[in-house]
């Protein structure tokens, strides 16, 4: 008895166990039917419920038992063939009609919301004469033709049969899932009634089938091309996913078709089959096709997926093994040359590069130099390319008009900001080189130092210390709420930034007017102390000389207005962008702004006028207001006052600003005392300023004797 029932329930599983395994895995049951007239269904198309992977790929049955018509009922078109292993269908698309047989069909097919787009193998043909058709349906793109009206000409020879007279084709975008043709008058006319034909179809059919295109307007329909999509869960049902596969002959989004959020299957090259179906895809013997056989010298042997050619003849194999090696030994040479002329060129273009950016008059300012110790540093391109990682976007720190700034580390750790240059003026180049020996000399714990310059590229590389902290302009104009500039700390960057100027005015061997002084060209350093950076436009003076004559350089809203008139900067240019600063740090401002450029004021002109008023409050930074001493910001908003004088001779020199605005730290003593510890502190700072050079673990080496 027990074995009885034992044997009754393996007989169950055994029959109902591949119908569970079926259903788990997402394929059709064996019950489903498999044929429709002459055309095979197969997975993921079904006909029946269950039989399909879901309702998208349902297929409908109809007509009598001698006329039997597959269609997919999801989007209404019949089928005639499917293409498992391109994942396409081939269709009956209606040929659209105008002014012809009232009995032609002027259907539309919308696949919109289905996995069905209409394959780019398509062609969208019109015919007749004067029948310009469009797409519209194409979105963003428009689609259409209109073809000539020349009845002389025919079609000859091997010419096809839609080249432009009276029928043209053009190609359709992979994403196109609507076809609802629009025929267009001729410039506005009606014209004469002729028909039109408009239609999608099978580029190669036409071509095979059709000698005259006007043919076509005896067919209801044409072939057309569907392909088809699955989604990310169906995937999942056939066991696959984007990083593996159970089937090596599927692909996730194989030979570049990506669709969002779905993908099409397809036999890899060299299978053929369904790859819906386990074991669907399998190999094809290549070597029984006749053009293969031909390829092959020897041998074919056909393997998974491919097939290779074996010679017959030792000989053969000998003659392919030496023409091998000299072709390896031609290529080796032929790299080897190449590599060495890379080279060659490569360094004579570093010479030429050095020598047109200066290097040479830089080389015979240092041999000239009384001790010979002294020496501006030289880096080499190699070391700041390795530093920058070859000038890597990512490491770009900022952009400016004289060139782009990128941070890097050298071989000893240090890390420097590099700044690649806008090209050298030729007539320049002298004062080029005077400047970056003069910059290099600076010492100023206030001015961002110049570590060093490379003069073998197109423009020249400059080395600066790295500032952490980025630019006050951030800080006034973007302040995060972890993190605000208090007024004591304004002030203390006032200090700063004038004490440089002053210095590089008045203190330093050859007075230096920087011509850019602006909140984005000074920087914080990690304890928020101020940095004078960017020094591209800057300008060394003779001591015989009171102002320089040049093009007028600078940034609007900062710009002296005396020199903009004058194109003469004299140190008291300098002094108003400073003014512009100073009132940046009491109002938070920018210099130029919508609101400012719509009123027609800038911002220098209303907060003079604001200081006149008695208004100078109003105007104040609000997050400034309750911290700030009153008589201390009276006293630094009178000194940007009248360092905006427009008479450049009225207003104070930076020597002068100083003074003042120490005086609002020391209060207590007198103008006297003030004074002297002025003249204390730039001497103090010249002290710092010695003529020092930077040694090679500064960055890279010292300037080479022979180049």
């Amino acid at each position: 008895m027990g074995r009885g029932l034992s044997l009754q329930w393996a007989s169950l599983l055994t029959f109902l166990l591949p119908q569970m395994l079926s259903e788990s895995s997402g394929l059709p049951m064996k019950s489903c039917e498999s044929k429709c007239g002459d055309i095979d269904i197969e997975y993921p198309f079904g006909i029946g419920a269950n039989c399909s992977m879901n309702d998208w790929f349902v297929v409908v049955c109809n007509g009598t038992a001698d006329n039997r018509r597959a269609f997919i009922s999801s989007i209404n078109l019949e089928v005639t063939d499917f293409l498992y292993e391109r994942s396409r269908l081939r269709v009956k698309s209606p040929v659209v009609s105008f002014n012809c047989d009232e009995n032609h069909s002027n259907s539309v097919v919308d696949l919109r919301r289905t996995p069905f787009t209409v394959a780019s193998y398509n062609r969208f043909t019109v015919v007749g004469c004067k029948a310009r058709a469009l797409l519209t349906s194409a979105e963003p793109d428009i689609i259409g033709c209109q073809p000539t009206c020349n009845k002389k000409l025919k079609p000859q020879g091997r010419n096809p049969p839609c080249s432009g007279n009276r029928c043209c084709q053009t190609s359709i975008p992979y994403y196109l899932q609507v076809f609802k043709p629009s025929f267009q008058k001729e410039n506005g006319k009606e014209g004469k009634r002729v028909c039109k034909l408009a239609f999608i179809v099978e580029s190669t059919w036409f071509k095979s089938n059709i000698k005259d295109p006007h043919k076509v307007q005896e067919r209801e329909y044409v072939p057309m091309l569907v392909d088809w999509k699955i989604n990310a869960t169906d995937m999942e049902s056939l066991g696959i996913n984007k990083e593996t596969t159970n089937w090596s002959f599927r692909y996730y989004n194989g030979f570049g078709f990506p669709y969002p959020n779905n993908s099409m299957l397809m036999c890899r090259r060299g299978y053929a089959g369904n790859p819906y179906l386990p074991d669907g895809c399998q190999d094809v013997d290549e070597c029984m096709d006749f053009e293969v056989r031909s390829r092959c010298s020897g041998k074919c042997i056909n393997t998974r997926g491919s097939y290779r050619c074996e010679a017959q003849k030792s000989w053969i194999f000998i003659l392919g093994s030496s023409m091998g090696f000299g072709l390896l030994s031609l290529l080796l040479t032929s790299w080897w040359l190449s590599k060495f002329i890379k080279k060659r060129k490569r360094s004579q273009r570093k010479k030429k590069f050095f020598k047109k950016n200066g290097g040479l008059l830089l080389k015979q300012q240092v041999c000239s130099s009384k001790d010979n110790v002294e020496k501006t540093t030289i880096c080499s391109l190699k070391e700041l390319e390795k530093a920058t990682d070859r000038f890597n976007v990512n490491r770009i720190l900022g952009k400016g008009g004289q060139g782009t700034v990128y941070k890097g580390m050298l071989a000893d750790g240090k890390i420097v900001a590099v700044k690649k240059s806008e090209k050298v003026d030729q007539t320049r180049v002298e004062q080029f080189i005077n400047e970056v020996v003069i910059l290099s000399q600076i010492n100023h714990r206030n001015v961002v130092k110049l570590l060093g310059c490379c003069l073998e590229t197109d423009v020249p590389l400059l080395v600066y210390e790295f500032i952490p902290n980025g630019t006050l302009f951030h800080y006034l104009h973007h302040p995060t709420e972890e993190f605000q500039l208090s007024w004591k700390m304004r002030l203390q960057i006032a200090i700063e930034v004038a004490g440089a100027l002053s210095y590089l005015h008045s203190a330093a061997s050859i007075p230096i007017y920087h011509r850019d002084i602006k909140s984005t060209n000074i920087l914080l350093d990690e304890k928020y102390r101020a940095k004078v950076s960017d020094f591209g436009t800057s300008r060394s003076i003779p001591l015989d000389h009171t102002h320089l004559t040049t093009r007028v350089l600078g940034t609007f809203g900062y710009l002296d207005p005396e020199y903009f008139q004058s194109s003469q900067f004299t140190e008291k240019s300098d002094v108003y962008s400073f003014g512009v600063v100073l009132v940046e740090l009491l109002t938070g401002q920018q210099p130029l702004s919508s609101a400012s450029l719509r009123d027609g004021v800038g911002l220098a002109a209303h907060f003079i006028m604001s200081v006149e008023e008695d208004k100078l409050f109003d105007v104040l930074d609000s997050r400034i207001v309750e911290q700030c001493d009153k008589e201390e910001v009276m006293v630094v908003a009178s000194v940007a006052k009248r360092c905006l004088n427009l008479n450049g001779k009225q207003r104070p020199t930076m020597k002068e600003v100083i003074m003042e605005l120490e005086g609002i730290q020391f209060p207590q003593k007198d103008h006297l005392s003030i004074l002297r510890k002025s003249d204390e502190f730039e001497s103090n700072l010249w002290d710092g300023c010695s003529f020092t050079t930077f040694s090679s673990s500064d960055c890279c080496t010292d300037l080479p004797v022979e180049i």
